[in-house]
């Protein structure tokens, strides 16, 4: 229900006023049903120093399934994300008496490099089971910055298992890291719990860098270290495996050097992220999101520190919302009209019909993805 307690109504004609946001991502799926219609003018970034107006807020309790959508031979699989989407967006729908929607954003993890399929199948599916004619399929780098920051330029640090660092001067994206656990992600929490695995190997070994410190929890929660590459190399959830021992690294960083020295090489990968992610003149912002800024001081004193060296231009803010505000937000400035973020083929892929101007008038030539109805 809306705060003026309307249900799913149409705004002044214009059109059915709830759309729907999904984020996609290694632990499941998660649906959030949320009116729109904002006053304002539109496509107008939020002005400089000014924070971003509140995500639209969800009609109902959030949706979310478990099970992490399938990849396959075309990458993320469209069909399998559909199974668990359409019954949660009906439900969602008939509790809010909507019987269209006004547009859809899909974040989903691995869109950029693994999304083919769903940019091919889901704008048909959609409009045939939906009736959906205004799509956003974006990367979840896109739903966390927007999240975080709305339409600001500027760059967010996004960290839980993986690393990933987020830019736009509202003109382009740009990304750096946020490449897996065997070829980067660097600073984030697999990468922080491998490197303390490793401190507590060498340990172990005797060679030097080691910590015992480390070693003792590390025997605690894997058993014996010769028996740990056993039980983690056959995993195929070997990230967050890795990254379940980050924790451990910062509680001991206060006491052991060791632990201190990996969360100081995290913080400096994070900031070498943002500063190429980050727009380089004018006064952007930075903001941090994902879990393992839950970790506190013992991260967040050397980053900021390493960012202060890199980034002495750039403005930490508090993140606004997560990953799913940011689709939300998305979505409603996609219905209203409003978009002013810039649209990439992988990172941010838009699907309206012909009669949507401000779509067609942004996208520009070579990367114009309108869909004519």
């Amino acid at each position: 229900m809306t705060p003026d307690g309307v249900r799913g109504r149409r705004t002044g004609g214009s059109g059915p006023s709830v759309v729907l946001a999904v984020d996609s991502g290694g632990s499941g799926l998660r649906v959030a049903l949320a009116a729109h219609g904002m006053a304002g003018d539109a496509r107008s970034p939020v002005r400089q120093g000014a924070a971003p107006p509140a995500p639209p807020t969800p009609l109902s309790d959030t949706l979310s399934s478990e099970e992490p959508v399938r990849t396959g031979p075309r990458g993320i699989s469209a069909g399998h994300l559909l199974d668990q989407l359409l019954p949660m967006a009906r439900r969602l729908m008939a509790e809010a008496g909507a019987e269209r929607l006004g547009a859809v954003t899909i974040g989903a993890a691995g869109l950029a490099t693994l999304g083919d399929e769903l940019r091919a199948e889901l704008p048909t599916a959609l409009e045939r089971e939906l009736g959906v004619r205004r799509l956003a399929l974006a990367a979840d780098a896109v739903t966390a910055y927007t999240g975080a920051l709305g339409p600001r330029a500027g760059a967010v640090i996004a960290a839980g298992t993986g690393m990933i660092a987020i830019g736009t001067d509202l003109t382009t994206w740009r990304r750096a890291d946020g490449w897996g656990h065997l070829l980067g992600d660097c600073g984030g929490g697999a990468w922080i719990g491998r490197a303390g695995l490793e401190a507590a190997l060498r340990a172990f070994d005797g060679r030097a860098g080691g910590s015992t410190a480390l070693l003792a929890r590390a025997e605690e929660m894997f058993g014996p270290m010769p028996g740990l590459p056993g039980r983690l190399y056959p995993r195929t959830d070997r990230a967050a495996v890795l990254a379940s021992f980050a924790p451990e690294v910062a509680t001991h960083a206060g006491s052991d050097p060791v632990a201190a020295d990996i969360l100081r090489a995290s913080a400096r990968h994070m900031a070498e992220s943002a500063a190429a992610a980050c727009p380089p003149n004018g006064e952007p912002h930075l903001a941090f999101t994902g879990g393992l800024f839950k970790m506190g001081a013992p991260l967040l004193v050397p980053l900021r520190e390493e960012l202060a060296e890199r980034l002495p231009h750039a403005r930490e803010v508090p993140a606004a919302g997560d990953p799913l505000d940011g689709a939300l937000r998305i979505a409603a400035d996609l219905a209203d009209g409003r978009l002013a973020l810039p649209r990439d083929e992988r990172m941010l892929y838009l699907v309206a019909e012909r009669s949507y101007p401000e779509i067609d008038d942004q996208n520009s030539p070579q990367d114009r993805q309108v869909r004519e109805y």
